[in-house]
């Protein structure tokens, strides 16, 4: 573990954090946004974006003296500084980053899962502002999409100072494909900026790994290593967590080694406009939320129901202010959610259903038992949400 930045033995240190997040953990500290507040705006507010950890947040006590190891199955290793990094050219990517037990809670009342109990606001999207780790990797003589390197390299492994009680109090490591990591299209950076600012502690101050398109768990705060090893990371959380088996595994016929660890999310949306727990006045009410898609899959639309699937419209898309949405252009963002927006008529007590498609023609399951797992990930099933109207309500009383 390097001396400059270290992960605090408690919690004693901790960040102040904005007071409407929803807390699922206060040790380690895991919180979501409110959903009317998440899809308040395209870009979502650092101080409202998903805080997800797995120890006490690491403090970085001197700049001067940080530095990034990159090594591994490669002859030139070497020790990159923040100032090394920044002066790699720069860019700024929009990409959402989204929990694998996002929606775990809705699960979980099919069936007990086991892991923090998110609602449908365990994502954020923002603007990662870094270098490319395929320019990172030029710097070490790697050229651009290599797939395995002369010494046997396929995986690139990227290792943080968190220290986790997964990994017996080690750190938090995950690695992607070589060739992931050196395409630059993939938009894999190695960031220092969220939404134009500095890296705030708890998203990874100073440096942190974004992987776009890919489940949050790959994109490793906190830097401290980046290792070209042979295969892929055996940590924790790639070989004994956020794998996706079966509804017929559980806790004691599971092997993990079945499974490959997951990277690319599939499709998901979601209504934040409203709670089960809404009473509302029959008559127009407004339904927004987010769709979104891993590998840099577009929405193609985003459907609605009121009458538990029977029929079906499509709600509008759309994700920066004047500028049209389609799936693909080169004036949307690839990597980043979709915002949707739609008017339903409600004359009594309704359930509204959103279901989202890809650009491969991917959709949503309907039902959540067919993908129920142990771990409770990757709940991309309808979405639903039941209004009350006040005159039924009332006849309740």
């Amino acid at each position: 573990m390097q001396g400059a930045l270290r992960g605090p033995s408690d919690y004693s240190q901790e960040p102040t954090r904005h007071p409407s997040l929803r807390i699922n953990a206060k040790e380690p500290f895991n919180a979501e946004a409110t959903r009317r507040d998440l899809v308040a705006s395209y870009i979502t507010p650092v101080d409202l974006f998903l805080k997800r950890n797995h120890g006490p947040i690491p403090i970085l006590h001197d700049i001067d003296s940080y530095y990034v190891t990159v090594a591994g199955l490669i002859d030139r290793p070497a020790k990159l500084s923040l100032n090394d990094i920044k002066k790699l050219p720069k860019y700024s990517v929009t990409a959402t980053l989204q929990c694998a037990g996002n929606r775990r809670t809705e699960m979980s009342k099919s069936r007990k899962v086991r892991g923090v109990g998110w609602d449908v606001c365990a994502l954020g999207n923002a603007t990662w502002g870094g270098a490319k780790l395929s320019d990172v990797l030029q710097l070490i003589g790697m050229p651009y999409h290599t797939e395995i390197t002369p010494s046997g390299g396929k995986h690139v492994e990227f290792t943080s100072v968190d220290q986790c009680p997964e990994e017996k109090g080690g750190p938090y490591k995950a690695s992607i494909p070589l060739g992931h990591a050196t395409n630059p299209a993939a938009d894999v950076l190695v960031a220092y900026e969220m939404n134009g600012e500095v890296l705030k502690r708890d998203h990874g101050y100073p440096l942190r790994v974004v992987v776009p398109g890919v489940i949050g768990a790959r994109s490793v705060k906190w830097l401290d290593r980046i290792d070209i090893i042979e295969e892929e990371c055996q940590g924790f959380f790639m070989q004994k967590d956020y794998k996706m088996f079966p509804p017929s595994v559980d806790w004691d016929n599971i092997v993990w080694s079945t499974r490959k660890p997951q990277m690319d999310y599939p499709v998901q949306s979601a209504i934040c406009s409203l709670e089960d727990t809404n009473a509302i006045i029959p008559g127009e009410v407004t339904v927004t939320g987010y769709a979104l898609s891993g590998g840099g899959r577009g929405i193609e639309r985003v459907d609605i129901s009121t009458d538990s699937g029977k029929t079906w419209f499509g709600a509008v898309r759309y994700q920066k202010e004047g500028v049209p949405y389609i799936a693909g252009d080169v004036s949307s963002d690839k990597w980043a959610w979709v915002l949707f927006k739609t008017v339903v008529d409600v004359k009594g007590d309704t359930e509204i259903i959103v279901k989202a498609v890809d650009s491969s023609a991917n959709v949503q399951p309907e039902s959540v038992e067919t993908i129920w797992n142990l771990r409770g990930i990757l709940n991309t099933c309808w979405h639903r949400v039941r209004l009350l109207t006040i005159h039924n309500l009332r006849s309740l009383l």
